[in-house]
């Protein structure tokens, strides 16, 4: 049996949230469960599992289903999305490729 995965109150708290946003306007635009299904290609399940907050969905899913039903979940457009994409690939050139684990020993018995 597969162990559950625990989740910060945080995590959870802003899933939930996310979840009611995207029933709300799903229903405010008149789309049944069932039509955002298929406008998202996955099942009207996948759909109830979002609106109530599970974790385990996919980002990706959750994502495209606030697009569909028009919340935006960063304050940018597309060009703006573009624009903080290029910094942070920036950024990255600069910092390390890999962080490696210390193999040193710390010794916190006092």
């Amino acid at each position: 049996m597969k162990a559950k995965r625990a989740y910060s109150i945080h995590s959870k708290k802003t899933m939930n949230l996310l979840g009611l946003s995207i029933r709300a306007a799903r229903k405010e635009n008149g789309i049944s469960e069932a039509e955002l299904a298929e406008r998202a290609g996955v099942s009207r399940g996948v759909v109830q599992r979002v609106e109530k907050g599970d974790l385990s969905c996919g980002v990706g899913t959750v994502f495209e289903l606030a697009y569909i039903v028009g919340i935006q979940l960063l304050d940018l457009d597309n060009q703006g999305l573009s624009q903080q994409i290029s910094q942070v690939e920036n950024k990255l050139t600069l910092l390390p490729k890999a962080i490696h684990q210390s193999s040193k020993v710390i010794n916190d018995d006092f």
